[in-house]
């Protein structure tokens, strides 16, 4: 991933010190087990312990060197291990295969990927319920199709994201325990050659649950709903980042990203302020959906395993999880820092000569006892005479003053359909269930 969209907590994570290190837990819990039930000695255990707690610094570039000679990263590992501990070190990865090591690992990596992604999305719900609550009953436009429905509040707009970020959230928590699983199986996954002890032993040290069925391979029907977990968030951001772009148009200008002293918005007009932070979400969200299909295609494996799942992921891992991170910080900055302006939401309410008001009247006439369709068409002559004269005639007057709506509703109660207030009366009801 580029630096430009990467976070180094995140980025640590699918580091090669990282890897290595997560590599040599994995084979020295599992010569410990191997000790344990006598297959090798228990000094080979603690040779490997006795190097580990000197904090050795893992040379990457030496591993390098090694695997470009041997055409195998986990053997290139081992080797180096063995040159840092000695003889001892011989009895590492007996009876284990590579992807006892590389399966389980990744495991590792993505439940620690998952942990940040979650605390993210909690400040990211915080965030938006601060602000949620700040405009609780801040009256604004509701829009459907692009134009103009009936009345909302803004915090409502935001207690819709707060509920279906809070969805994602609960699936991410589901998604980590699909992908945190461990196989210490052998080759083929028969355990032929490692007791299944020892993949328990192993899994409990490094928190993770075991693989009922590894077959050499974790299967990647959990990677894919791990990754499809991403793509569904990454679309929740788009979701809230392409509202703010919307409202901050020129046209509508009921929100706006912050925009910074010294910040500029066009090389040629000095007066654009763009909303650039919304727009690279949307890029962002783009790609970490990309990483979806490529997931889904690497459950088809042939027989046991093979490996071309292996190219894939070292892509899709690192990428989707650093995009999706940055994404998820970018978005709270965003949502933290977000310019609301109530007075504008207000004037767009009112610029289209009280339409939005036409679904109670409409009510209201066919309570009075004229018919459903009869009534359509009263209120809607009179919208459109209101729509086709761009607000310049008010709909409640047109209504006062048409025979039909007279004969049935007295001035006063057509004037109490245009309430703004009661639209909102079950915001509270809303905020609750969303909230608590």
């Amino acid at each position: 991933m580029i630096p430009r969209y990467s976070r180094p907590d995140m980025v640590k994570i699918w580091e090669p010190e990282n890897r290595f290190r997560i590599w040599f837990e994995i084979e020295a819990h599992a010569t410990d087990a191997l000790a344990e039930r006598g297959v090798v000695p228990a000094s080979a255990a603690q040779a490997l312990w006795k190097w580990w707690d000197t904090n050795p610094t893992i040379d990457v570039a030496a591993i390098d060197a090694i695997e470009a000679v041997t055409k195998h990263d986990v053997i290139a590992f081992l080797t180096w291990v063995a040159e840092q501990v000695g003889d001892e070190a011989r009895f590492m990865h007996q009876g284990m295969t590579s992807s006892d090591v590389l399966d389980t690992c990744l495991a590792v990596q993505l439940t620690q990927a998952t942990d940040l992604l979650l605390a993210d999305m909690d400040a990211l719900l915080a965030a938006i319920k601060t602000r949620a609550m700040e405009h609780k009953f801040t009256p604004t436009i509701g829009r459907s199709h692009g134009i103009h429905a009936e009345p909302v509040t803004f915090g409502m707009k935001l207690a819709q994201a707060y509920a279906e970020f809070a969805r994602g959230r609960e699936r991410l928590v589901a998604a980590r325990a699909e992908i945190a699983t461990c196989a210490i199986s052998g080759a083929v996954g028969t355990f032929a050659n490692i007791d299944p002890g020892v993949e328990a032993h192993v899994a409990a040290k490094l928190g993770l649950a075991i693989e009922p069925v590894s077959t050499q391979v974790i299967p990647r029907d959990r990677h894919a709903m791990y990754f499809a977990t991403l793509g569904v968030i990454a679309s929740s951001i788009e979701r809230l980042a392409t509202e703010v772009r919307h409202l901050q148009r020129t046209e509508v200008l009921e929100a706006e990203e912050y925009f910074s002293p010294g910040q500029k918005g066009s090389s040629a007009m000095p007066h654009k302020r763009n909303p650039v932070l919304t727009e690279n979400l949307t890029g962002l969200a783009r790609m970490v959906r990309g990483y979806v299909t490529p997931a889904l295609e690497n459950v088809a494996l042939w027989h046991e395993r093979d490996i071309s799942h292996s190219s894939v992921e070292r892509y899709i891992g690192p990428d989707a999880t650093i995009t999706l991170d940055f994404a998820l910080g970018r978005l709270t900055g965003v949502i933290d820092k977000l310019l609301i302006y109530p007075e504008r939401m207000q004037k767009n309410l009112d610029r289209m000569g009280g339409l939005v008001h036409s679904q109670r009247v409409l009510l209201a006439l066919t309570q009075a006892g004229i018919s459903r369709e009869d009534s359509y068409r009263i209120v809607q002559r009179n919208a459109m005479k209101v729509w086709e004269s761009d607000a310049a005639e008010s709909l409640m007057e047109l209504l006062k003053a048409d025979a039909d709506v007279a004969a049935k509703m007295s001035a006063e109660e057509i004037e109490d359909r245009f309430n703004l207030d009661y639209h909102f009366k079950h915001i509270d009801t809303i905020f609750e269930r969303v909230f608590g």
